[in-house]
């Protein structure tokens, strides 16, 4: 039994995907400071990593639970169309941009919260295209090895994997290649790079452990849920008067 009879939980999850994206997109260029309870090696007492780096580790955890749901080929769709609505983002935030203000003040710092920089944009949506394919093709071969067991390792492997080749990726590309090879954006030490790539793995593998048993969660509760739905239908059809009304 799979989440197709009960449309709710693909909508919720389709939801959720979609609001991590769109968040991590908006808060991509902050750089946050973590403070620790303790240093650790080539950290120190402070975790430096991205504004999208919560955000954006949701969008993994989603598309874990969309594909263990409801397959390999819908999971793609899922991650590439998301792909390209990050396209529609962009030019809804820069149309609003570019149209006169009423205040030229806040005009000018509403441009300046939003307005995404070149490098941000270009790391993470080839950081994307690849992590977020890579984690469904590993999450399925996994899921295809052991018969469908085994769902915390697969969400564990195809995740902590994806974000590793996410992390090097984005944080390589926004925050060192472009500014320091292209000229476009703010250049980064590297040893400023490496902390950033060092901090939002951390971070990101954490949630991947964490994550594991609202994925089984999730995908448990959306089956229970299916399964309801299409015992209330067969019911239904069948003509039982006291069968249950579908629930939303």
């Amino acid at each position: 039994m799979n989440g197709d009879d009960w449309p709710v939980g693909r909508v919720a999850i389709l939801g959720l995907f979609v609001t991590a994206l769109v968040t991590a997109q908006l808060t991509a260029s902050k750089v946050l400071a973590i403070p620790l309870p303790a240093d650790l090696p080539r950290l120190g007492g402070t975790i430096l990593l991205p504004g999208a780096a919560l955000a954006y580790a949701l969008t993994f955890f989603a598309s874990d639970c969309y594909g263990e749901l409801y397959g390999r080929r819908d999971a793609q769709v899922m991650v590439n169309v998301g792909f390209v609505m990050n396209f529609v983002l962009l030019a809804l935030v820069w149309s609003t941009i570019l149209a006169p203000g009423r205040n030229p003040e806040f005009a000018a710092q509403f441009e300046g919260v939003l307005a995404p920089a070149t490098n941000i944009v270009a790391g993470s949506l080839l950081a994307y295209l690849v992590s977020q394919n890579w984690d469904v093709i590993v999450f399925h071969r996994l899921r295809d090895a052991t018969d469908g067991d085994f769902l915390w390792l697969r969400n564990i492997v195809s995740t902590a994997t994806s974000q590793a080749i996410d992390t090097v990726i984005f944080v390589g590309i926004a925050f060192y290649l472009l500014p320091e090879y292209v000229g476009i954006g703010t250049p980064t030490p590297w040893s400023v790079v490496v902390t950033l790539m060092l901090g939002q793995y951390l971070l990101k593998l954490l949630i991947a452990l964490v994550d594991t048993p609202f994925v089984y969660a999730v995908v448990g509760f959306v089956r229970s849920r299916a399964d309801a739905a299409a015992k209330a239908a067969a019911a239904a059809s069948a003509g039982d008067p006291d069968a249950p009304p579908e629930e939303f």
